[in-house]
């Protein structure tokens, strides 16, 4: 037995001696997409879920990074920017126009990531001071406020809005989308229903409440309608702002306007866009390539540009290409199609109510030029453009030079084929012609001039509302577009876009409403 035993103790070493000195090592794959990260909060005396996408490369280097808090809206939770948002794909498809960034997506339980107004749950107090702290230690980040980036939709966009309001020491880059909030007077109009749900619980006074009595100084010390208009707004000299909604929304889009308003006269430097969409990825997934850029610039310290890259009007026109005509007193310039003399086919007609600054001659030929290349690229259909360069003082002047235009032009005489476009200090007198002459079935106007109160509209007219955020007539443009909503016009749309008044500003502005102007002028 003994030596049977010997024999088993002498077979144990051979075969130990004949493996490794060392266990081999498991490697384990790196994965950028850390999901079901937990932060076990003893101020809110729960688990806090969140996750965080890493950047490519990250498990290969000692590089630090920026850090984007992304918040979710109401609803929806930690999951929803990588699941629904393609945040992944859309992070790497722009990587090549923005360092590698660290993007966080905490749980927001409907809190509008705020202390809700009861004090039993201080879900801000926990974001500041134990989130922030919890991903600084984790991850390889750069710890400093002018790292930190907080972004999000809806909900989400509001806390994107006050975290770096009431945390400026910690964020410096905020960029709200479709922010939902409320005014004071949206706040006291919230149904029932709505308000003890969604609002109260967070924002207070209490369930049931209604009226005015709605409106707490907790209410007011979260609303950037009353932060913003303090005495001292230093505070907010160092966060980098750039707000975000879709012209479709119904009450937020109001809200924001509202914002960029008071932000506009209160002096407080931010960026504001508006395109065509509503409340979804869509619309959010469209405002990526610009907020990821704008983000990066920040975390550089690079200014961002003050100005888009300028539409460029392609082979320009010869002056002879353009016609003149005078029709009781009033110039008009005339752009035919490339291919009217080859052709006997009917066009519809452009009436181009149109500023042209300084350099007239150069810029018409640019307008004209960035019209015909349109055409002849099928952008928009092959059209009569009809420029006046000058105040139409009534209905009757216009009737007139339409008149001579269809006798003396193979043109569609409907109503229905007539778009009028204005810009500049002319861009109020073609609202004022689309509304009262019955001539025109859509009316586009670029950064126009217009009086606070705006401008009358027409129910049976389609408008294309167009400006840019440094645009002077910015609360001219909050009235109009609310009367355009609220008076059943025959449709709209509505863009704010960058930059400051100019012609050029004019031509990018024309050259991006091309889909709708070929709508128009095909009705």
């Amino acid at each position: 037995m003994k030596g049977r035993l010997m024999f088993v103790v002498l077979v144990l070493i051979l075969v130990t001696g004949c493996s490794d000195d060392e266990p081999k090592k498991v490697t384990v794959p790196f994965v950028r997409l850390r999901e079901d990260q937990i932060l076990q909060s003893s101020v809110l005396n729960r688990a806090v879920e969140y996750a965080v996408l890493l950047p490519a490369g990250y498990d290969e280097s000692e590089e630090t990074y920026p850090v984007v808090y992304l918040l979710h809206g109401y609803g929806d939770d930690e999951t929803a920017w990588y699941k629904n948002g393609g945040l992944q794909f859309f992070v790497d498809k722009y990587i090549a126009e923005t360092v590698p960034m660290i993007y966080v997506m905490p749980q927001g339980f409907n809190t509008y990531y705020i202390d809700k107004y009861n004090g039993t749950f201080p879900y801000m107090d926990m974001f500041v001071n134990e989130l922030v702290p919890e991903i600084d230690a984790r991850f390889r980040t750069k710890p400093d406020k002018s790292q930190r980036a907080v972004m999000g939709y809806s909900m989400g966009g509001y806390g994107a809005l006050i975290l770096p309001a009431m945390h400026p020491e910690v964020f410096s880059i905020s960029i709200p989308l479709s922010m939902s909030f409320r005014t004071d007077e949206q706040y006291i109009a919230e149904s029932q229903q709505a308000f003890d749900n969604q609002w109260a619980p967070n924002f207070g006074p209490a369930k049931g409440v209604s009226g005015a009595a709605r409106i707490t100084q907790y209410f007011k010390d979260r609303s950037p309608f009353y932060f913003f208009q303090e005495e001292d707004l230093n505070a907010y000299n160092d966060v980098k702002f750039l707000i975000d909604c879709g012209d479709d929304e119904e009450a937020l889009i109001f809200t924001i306007n509202n914002l960029h308003s008071l932000m506009r006269n209160k002096g407080i430097a931010h960026e504001y866009r508006v395109r065509s969409g509503g409340h979804s990825f869509d619309y959010w997934k469209k405002s990526y390539p610009e907020a990821l850029k704008f983000i990066s610039n920040a975390v550089q310290g690079v200014p961002y540009p003050t100005e888009p890259a300028p539409a460029e009007a392609g082979t320009l026109i010869s002056e002879s290409e353009i016609e003149s005509a005078d029709v009781s007193g009033i110039s008009l310039n005339i752009l035919t199609p490339a291919d009217y003399s080859a052709t006997t086919v009917e066009y519809p007609v452009l009436y181009l109510m149109h500023d042209p600054g300084a350099n007239a001659q150069a810029n018409r030929v640019k307008t004209f030029s960035l019209l015909r290349n349109a055409m002849i690229a099928a952008k928009i259909p092959q059209s009569v453009v009809v420029e006046i360069n000058e105040t139409l003082a009534d209905d009757e002047k216009i009737d007139e030079i339409i008149a001579y235009v269809d006798g003396a032009y193979r043109t569609k005489d409907l109503r229905a084929n007539r778009v009028i476009v204005g810009n500049g200090s002319l861009a109020l007198n073609a609202l004022m012609l689309a509304d009262e002459s019955d001539n025109f079935s859509d009316c586009f106007i670029f950064n126009a001039q217009l009086p606070d109160e705006g401008a009358d509209v027409s129910g049976d007219v389609f408008y294309y509302v167009d400006g840019t955020d440094k645009n002077a007539s910015f609360k001219g443009y909050e009235n109009l577009y609310l009367k355009i909503r609220n008076d059943g016009t025959d449709g709209y749309e509505y863009r704010v876009r960058q930059g400051a008044e100019s012609h050029q500003a004019f031509l990018n502005g024309l050259n991006e409403s091309f889909s709708s102007l070929k709508e128009s002028l095909t009705r």
